[in-house]
């Protein structure tokens, strides 16, 4: 079975270069689970390796592991906060100490994380990081929660989920395509068929029990990011499908 979200279009997708020597967990773990949530992704083993690549391709953030064999992490996020004040830099290490966390954001971090990292919360980090690079970029300001609509909300690139009181949950692709559709709907039921239909391309082969787990799994995610926050208007449309009120 052939999903539609599967070969989503990329156009405008966050390209992001993961330093990580591990090659267990950079090929099957950071990589799969950062094209999950949409982004472009690219491992290196070294910071040699990094270097090279960045030398014929840009990158809009790099994940750097701290414990690196040719060079260390802390000394790559100098180097690269050196030569670019744009690029995102997002440090993991498997060291919770106080003083390597303040090192590094000290050394040109953007933010930290301690391994085992989970694949969610790196890629709202990451979103997160975007969105303040780019309001840096064009020299504006990230606007005040209380002059944003209090509503459950998509981001402009889809890719993120924000809440009425401003926290973020990054969707996957299948969430992405399943929200876009009900999104574009707002407030009208969409049917079953319609929603099968944006998640695969084999709508008869589908097991709409899918559709369900999904819609189930998005509730619960999105009760995670604040109590203060109501729920999820995604509703049933008995005999119908979906909608987002």
């Amino acid at each position: 079975m052939r999903d539609k979200c599967d070969k989503a279009g990329r156009a405008g997708s966050l390209r992001v270069a993961v330093v990580e020597d591990d090659a267990l967990l950079r090929e099957k773990i950071l990589l799969p689970g950062l094209a999950d949530y949409g982004f472009e992704a690219a491992g290196f083993d070294s910071a040699a390796a990094l270097y090279r690549r960045m030398l014929v391709e840009r990158f809009d953030i790099v994940v750097l592991d701290i414990g690196l064999p040719d060079e260390d992490g802390l000394s790559v996020a100098r180097h690269l906060r050196e030569v670019s004040r744009t690029l995102g830099i997002v440090v993991l290490t498997g060291n919770r100490g106080r003083t390597e966390h303040v090192q590094a954001l000290s050394d040109g971090a953007d933010a930290f994380l301690s391994k085992p990292v989970d694949c969610e919360v790196l890629a709202v980090t990451l979103h997160s990081l975007a969105r303040r690079l780019e309001s840096a970029a064009d020299g504006s300001m990230p606007a005040a929660t209380n002059s944003e609509p209090r509503h459950w909300r998509l981001a402009t690139d889809g890719w993120c989920l924000i809440a009425p009181s401003g926290g973020m949950l990054a969707l996957t692709m299948p969430e992405r395509s399943l929200l876009s559709v009900l999104d574009a709907s707002r407030g009208q039921p969409v049917g079953r068929e319609a929603l099968i239909a944006a998640l695969s391309d084999e709508v008869s082969e589908f097991d709409p029990h899918r559709l369900e787990m999904l819609v189930h799994r998005l509730r619960r995610k999105a009760g995670t990011i604040s109590t203060d926050d109501p729920p999820l208007p995604l509703l049933a449309a008995r005999g119908v499908g979906y909608l987002l009120a």
